[in-house]
């Protein structure tokens, strides 16, 4: 697999820092049942860079919050960093999610009235000891996304952009075990996603782990590996390369067999006349 220069690969014997076994998730809404994951198995090592794929209904965003620890699976077991969370209580979910996870939304989630620094500092104020040299570790993650200039200004005052860096500088500011984005760039015009991916790679390569989950071939396309769901199980695993590959021979099977019906259609004609 050939690798993006400046990116640094996973040691392959290392153990995985997320480990899903045999997930299920099942919701019932009225009479209705609704199997959002079926037996999923996943493995995610330290400083990945993973893209989760599938269309509406696959599971992806189900099993977001499930390594998110916002939900809890209905069977299976998820650890993080050898640690079973699925069987942890709310407390210790929310310190988890606070110390061992980043999040970054579609949508920013940004608090309107704070500046972008208020916003940044927000982690911290829930963390154990994080009144200690809070301003200025929340100065560093600004820093560290090219917003240093931006500290004062509130999320009416930035572009979409900048509101997604501070975001991203609000997720890093614990320095979690993984950064998990949801759609990161769905809100963004072209320029700006290639300047957030842009950053979400530089992150990688100072040994973030990364999990992205998109729609979108061009976001996965900055990723090492694309996982992709169907029906809530993985459909295909794969490194970049081997699914841009498939994904080209679906695509010449798919235009290949049209054009076969095409033709038939047009002999079936024929024959008729």
């Amino acid at each position: 697999m050939r690798v993006k220069r400046g990116s640094r690969m996973p040691d392959p014997g290392a153990a995985a820092l997320i480990e899903v076994r045999a997930l299920t998730k099942i919701y019932r809404v009225g009479v209705e049942t609704i199997h959002a994951l079926r037996g999923l198995d996943l493995a995610i090592r330290r400083n990945e860079m993973v893209a989760i794929m599938g269309s509406s209904g696959s599971g992806k965003s189900t099993l977001m919050n499930m390594l998110g620890c916002l939900d809890r699976p209905t069977s299976g077991a998820y650890f993080l960093n050898g640690r079973d969370v699925s069987r942890m209580g709310a407390s210790e979910l929310a310190q988890v999610r606070n110390e061992e996870i980043g999040f970054v939304f579609q949508s920013f989630e940004l608090l309107p009235r704070q500046s972008a620094l208020e916003n940044v500092e927000l982690p911290l104020v829930y963390a154990k000891g994080g009144w200690r040299g809070r301003r200025q570790r929340a100065l560093a993650a600004l820093d560290r996304v090219g917003l240093g200039n931006r500290v004062d200004h509130r999320p009416n005052q930035l572009s979409g952009g900048q509101r997604q860096r501070v975001a991203i500088a609000r997720a890093i500011l614990n320095k979690p075990s993984i950064l998990l984005a949801d759609e990161p760039t769905g809100n963004l015009d072209s320029q700006t996603t290639a300047e957030i991916l842009a950053l979400f790679r530089q992150l990688h390569a100072e040994g973030q782990t990364i999990v992205i989950v998109t729609h979108e071939d061009e976001v996965a396309a900055h990723c090492q590996r694309v996982v992709r769901l169907r029906d809530g199980r993985v459909l295909s695993d794969l490194p970049i390369a081997q699914d841009v590959a498939g994904r080209h021979l679906e695509s010449v099977r798919a235009t290949v067999a049209s054009a076969s019906a095409v033709a038939e259609a047009i002999a079936g004609g024929g024959a008729a006349c």
